[in-house]
């Protein structure tokens, strides 16, 4: 299993990062592994929405099927899957004054001969953390 979880402050409100960062489709705008990341089907954005996602790690790519598990006031779970990993991203969003704190953990279980993969993805991971926190707070200010 590799995981990851960082926190940090954002200059925005609460709901507006929560309803931003729901929408798994915004992840081209701050992941620094997603190439693309496309809504299936239409309607808002809720609990069961499916994004198609292909990241590249490591040099290689792949391709997630996400579905936004839960939606909550300040806390999102979306989860991807494929036949040799399951990913999950828990967000939680924490109104600061007129910032927002964000606890951003992500974790994924290889599956498989990918497992023996793990501490290389560990290491690549923890610095993906880092970018991701760049990323998140780059495309959010961007929103004001």
């Amino acid at each position: 299993m590799v995981h990851v979880s960082r926190t940090f402050t954002v200059d925005a409100s609460a709901e507006a990062v929560t309803a931003y960062l729901a929408d798994f489709g915004h992840a081209e705008q701050w992941d620094p592994g997603t190439r693309s990341c496309t809504r299936v089907g239409t309607g808002p954005v809720e609990v069961g929405a499916t994004w198609h996602n292909v990241s590249k790690v490591l040099g290689r790519e792949t391709e997630l099927e996400y579905r936004l598990e839960q939606l909550d006031p300040g806390h999102i779970v979306l989860v991807g899957r494929n036949k040799t990993a399951t990913s999950t991203d828990d967000i939680t969003v924490r109104a600061d004054g007129e910032r927002s704190e964000v606890t951003y953990d992500a974790t994924v279980e290889l599956h498989g001969l990918a497992k023996l993969g793990a501490p290389i993805m560990q290491v690549e991971f923890n610095r993906l953390g880092d970018l991701t926190v760049t990323g998140i707070q780059r495309a959010v200010t961007a929103l004001r």
